[in-house]
């Protein structure tokens, strides 16, 4: 169902604004250009008509921009699917690690920088801890999503992290984590060396200065491992919630006015309760350009035995090691697939292309008449 108001909508409605505020950047400003021009007139299209029925369909490209609303769910599904064919018969755990807010600005400021060191700070964590003999005493690997906002649209980094219950020893067998896979690791202990590690990663790449470090050294950092997932199918699906997310959803949006905008979210402190907040339109829009990513940031990353590196000899040598039965069945993932020949009113596949449209607007009414008098002539 087609939400009733857009991210597009407020910036269509206050783009003069956008295009001279100090807080917004040039390349921030390339993206929200895309998001609001997504499927319109100004990103080109075509006009298909069906030659039995005789209906014509105009279409507009999507922008295709990995923070747009409406351009998500298909890159989902791949996503997905590609990751079912590597799932392990073993548990896996779900790690989150937080930056404190003493980075956020920092974050709006260097963002490449603090996000490349959270990646490195986080997988530097689960490696130390897999490798310690005390722990697990083996390989073990991890896939990450980066995440940059909480759910007022407020910035609020952190990475959703997938983790095997286990690794391959130096042996190259299967070893399972502690209590039979049902734990992985101590937060607390990992709390700590997850703050060292990032201000070790943050300091090879930028000076941050000793007040910002010392002021890092005396917060208390949050690493939080959820229990195990059901079985390994769900995993995928799970991850698949975080992949493709972005800053809000339209859907989430409630309603949108001349200055402001509504939209509800989860009130964590509340028992996780939905409540509708209001946003200023400018504001609004502020808080949406935090997310935006620098260009050519890798937002999902695969690392150890998961690695792209890695895992073409790593996923068959521990399969080899368990029953063929207890291996997750793959089947054929079904995409929900556009198909243009696919007449919107007599549902045969009966569409043909009569026009690509420029990145200049819609034709006429004339226009499309012309059209089809000679489509119907040839």
């Amino acid at each position: 169902m087609q939400p009733d108001f857009e991210v597009a909508g407020v910036l269509k409605k206050h783009w003069p604004q956008v295009l001279t505020h100090a807080g917004i950047n040039s390349w921030q400003v390339r993206v929200l250009s895309a998001l609001k021009n997504c499927r319109t007139a100004a990103m080109g299209g075509h006009v298909d008509a069906c030659t039995d029925c005789g209906i014509l369909r105009i279409s507009y490209n999507s922008c295709g921009n990995r923070h747009c609303p409406k351009c998500q769910g298909k890159n989902r599904e791949r996503w997905i699917a590609n990751r079912e064919a590597e799932l392990l018969p073993v548990p896996y755990f779900h790690v989150v690690f937080t930056l404190p807010d003493t980075l956020n600005q920092l974050a709006l400021h260097q963002p490449k920088a603090v996000y490349d060191a959270l990646f490195e700070a986080a997988w530097g964590t689960i490696g130390t801890f897999g490798n310690n003999p005390r722990n697990l005493g083996a390989a073990t690997g991890m896939i990450s999503i980066l995440h940059t906002w909480g759910q007022q649209v407020s910035l609020h980094p952190h990475l959703h992290c997938i983790v095997p219950g286990g690794g391959i020893s130096k042996q190259g067998k299967w070893k399972t984590a502690k209590s039979k896979g049902k734990y992985l690791f101590p937060v607390k202990a990992m709390s700590k060396v997850f703050r060292a590690k990032y201000v070790e990663a943050l300091k090879a790449r930028i000076n941050p200065g000793k007040s910002l470090i010392d002021s890092l050294f005396k917060k208390e950092w949050v690493v939080f491992a959820k229990r195990p997932f059901g079985n390994p199918k769900s995993v995928v699906e799970y991850l698949g919630r975080y992949t493709h997310k972005i800053a809000i959803s339209n859907h989430r949006i409630k309603n949108i006015d001349h200055k402001t905008v509504s939209f509800s979210y989860k009130d964590y402190r509340n028992g996780a309760q939905k409540s509708l907040t209001t946003l200023d339109s400018i504001e609004f829009i502020r808080r949406f350009s935090m997310h935006i990513l620098p260009k050519g940031f890798v937002r999902i990353r695969h690392f150890g035995i998961l690695s792209s590196n890695s895992k073409k000899q790593a996923i068959p040598l521990i399969k080899d090691q368990f029953p063929k039965e207890t291996l997750v069945p793959v089947g054929p993932r079904i995409l929900e697939t556009y198909n243009p020949k696919l007449c919107p009113h007599c549902k045969t596949q009966t569409m043909t292309n009569l026009e690509i449209l420029p990145k200049r607007g819609p034709p006429s009414h004339a226009q499309l008449m012309e059209i089809v008098r000679m489509e119907n002539n040839s």
